[in-house]
């Protein structure tokens, strides 16, 4: 389905070619003054560069090819060659229905079949998520569900943190915790390992003090490394400690991303891209890009154009181990492998930039994917406290994500426990999707490269630019149409109002926030069109009693405005990662 602005555009096109003039100069765009007009077009001004003509004369010549287009209501020239266009409320009303029949919602759909992996989520292995883990998960998820609500193939992987030191530290510490486990007995039989009895919790304490541990013991140090150089070989007792080890911690992950309505097609982690590794090594030396540099093998990738250095990468360092270069680069061969993708997404923080580049330029040198594969890297600011800091606990430590959304839940609830909800489920889940709704609203509607400072309060707000609000309209929308009794769907023939016509036109328009969305990687276009129109609709509420209208076609026309309205919004809330509640 064509959108608003390419029908304009369209017509616009072929009456700047009818009057001599490029096509090229038929780009319509929404107006700067809605008080004038709805659409405009100012191609007559870079027309007057080429023809040599007053912009004025070249929008007259056009605007006259247009005159008698019964879709306008109005066309005409302003100012010193400005076009401002006016639909017929019939047209736009046609439009809307089009719209809300189309299975795409009038969202544009790629003309390619492209396949997007998304890496998102990082979470490491036998450590808790905590708040920094949260930007990545919100915005990787709903790029996943923008990339394919505009018709694009998406692949998501978590990529765990789950090799190298730390899982030698947390096996080093648990064998000096637990010596008779079966796991680290000298006769070990693999095939008959029951498993082991541990929690999540426990892990999660026994990683920070190992970690610590490490710093002022030598001797334990070399112990964890020693663990990690025979895991790495494949010592058949720790890779079965490890396999549990990354059981009990990712069952402990996933429920914690199963809260944020967060989901993974893949739990690839680090260790799966260990095997491509020697590849990774033959491709850059079959290539002669590899060198040894005080010790370490490096790849350079800095460029001439490059206004700040860029250093190489470190592919091995000097103690023959590798790093995440390493690993990213293999897990680049991973995915071209099994994947063939045409794009490869990083959501990581803004700060990982450099690492990035360093990857991104190597993997193109090395060919390990073709050239036309784009890899992007989409970084995100940080989520600070009132005083402008990381967001930490009361007591200045780096906050559990767990911790951060019961804290959130548990005043949602306190709100959905005042209100008309008589059973006990029904109130946990409505303060359930509160609390998924503030937390990722309140994140997305910011730039993704911005720092933002959560409040709660203001958050978790019912009015004002929040997921809240957006749920309160459209419980709103389905109290009113319960109570009306109707069937949803849309069927207005008329419009009665310079509010109903500005509402239906953020309808008409809602399915091209997701082309500008998706070009910019930023699911705040989303945020901020949901909210211009629940801002909108609710205006159009209170300006008119819906209910208790007495003209049966003004009623009917309002009702199926709101029944647009739900569509619309619960489709960009989908997109956001947020669920709608039926009331509250």
């Amino acid at each position: 389905m064509k959108s608003l602005t390419q029908i304009l555009s369209e017509k616009l096109s072929v009456a700047f070619e009818a009057c001599s003039y490029s096509a090229e100069l038929g780009a319509v765009s929404l107006s700067d003054r809605p008080d004038l007009c709805q659409f405009q077009c100012n191609g007559a001004f870079a027309g007057a560069k080429l023809y040599h003509k007053a912009p004025r004369m070249i929008a007259a010549d056009v605007v006259d090819k247009l005159s008698d287009d019964c879709d306008l209501k109005k066309i005409e020239v302003v100012g010193a060659g400005f076009i401002n266009i006016t639909l017929t409320d019939e047209f736009l009303l046609s439009f809307v229905k089009k719209l809300l029949e189309d299975e795409n919602l009038g969202i544009e759909q790629s003309q390619k079949h492209e396949t997007i992996v998304l890496d998102y989520g990082g979470p490491n292995v036998a450590k808790p998520l905590h708040i920094g883990h949260l930007r990545s998960a919100v915005i990787g998820e709903s790029l996943k569900r923008l990339a394919k609500a505009t018709g694009r193939k998406t692949i998501s992987d978590v990529h765990l943190g789950d090799w190298g030191l730390q899982i030698g530290l947390v096996i080093a510490e648990l064998r000096e915790r637990n010596p008779d486990w079966e796991c680290f007995s000298p006769d070990f039989d693999p095939d008959s390992f029951e498993g082991i009895s541990i929690s999540s919790q426990e892990l999660n304490e026994i990683y920070p003090f190992a970690s610590q541990k490490s710093k002022n013991d030598e001797e334990f140090k070399a112990k964890a490394r020693a663990v990690t150089a025979q895991l790495q070989k494949g010592d058949p007792a720790y890779t079965a400690l490890w396999r549990e080890i990354i059981k009990v911690s990712v069952a402990d992950v996933r429920a914690n991303y199963d809260k944020l309505n967060v989901s993974f097609d893949y739990w690839y982690g680090e260790s799966d891209a260990e095997k491509y590794v020697p590849e990774l090594l033959e491709l850059l030396s079959e290539k002669g890009l590899m060198h040894e540099s005080q010790g370490a093998m490096v790849v350079d990738v800095a460029e001439d154009t490059d206004k700040v250095e860029i250093p190489p990468v470190i592919i091995k360092k000097s103690d023959n181990s590798n790093i995440y270069a390493t690993t990213d680069l293999a897990t680049l061969i991973q995915r071209e492998h099994d994947f063939n993708p045409d794009e490869v997404w990083y959501v990581v923080d803004g700060r990982q930039s450099l690492h990035f580049t360093q990857i991104f330029r190597c993997a193109k040198k090395a060919e390990i994917v073709p050239e036309d594969v784009k890899l992007i890297h989409i970084g995100y600011g940080t989520m600070n406290g009132s005083d402008g800091k990381p967001y930490k606990t009361r007591e200045g430590g780096v906050m559990r994500l767990s911790d951060f959304y019961d804290t959130i839940y548990n005043a949602a609830y306190e709100r959905t426990a005042q209100s008309k909800f008589s059973r006990e489920d029904e109130k946990a889940e409505v303060a359930r999707k509160i609390t998924v709704a503030t937390i990722k609203f309140g994140d997305l509607v910011n730039y993704c490269m911005k720092d933002y400072v959560f409040d709660l309060d203001k958050f978790m707000a019912p009015d004002g630019k929040t997921g809240s609000f957006l749920l309160y309209t459209i419980a709103r929308v389905n109290s009113i149409l319960k109570k009306a009794e109707v069937n949803e769907s849309f069927d207005s023939k008329q419009i009665y109002s310079d509010t109903e016509r500005d509402l239906l036109l953020k309808i008409a328009l809602s399915g091209e926030a997701y082309s500008l969305a998706y070009r910019e990687k930023a699911p705040s276009v989303i945020c901020e069109s949901a909210y211009d129109l629940a801002s909108c609709f609710s205006k159009f509420y209170h300006d008119n009693h819906i209910l208790t209208e007495e003209d049966e076609d003004k009623k009917n026309t309002w009702l199926s405005i709101c029944t647009a309205v739900k569509t619309v919004i619960e489709k960009q809330l989908d997109v956001l990662g947020i669920e709608t509640v039926e009331l509250m």
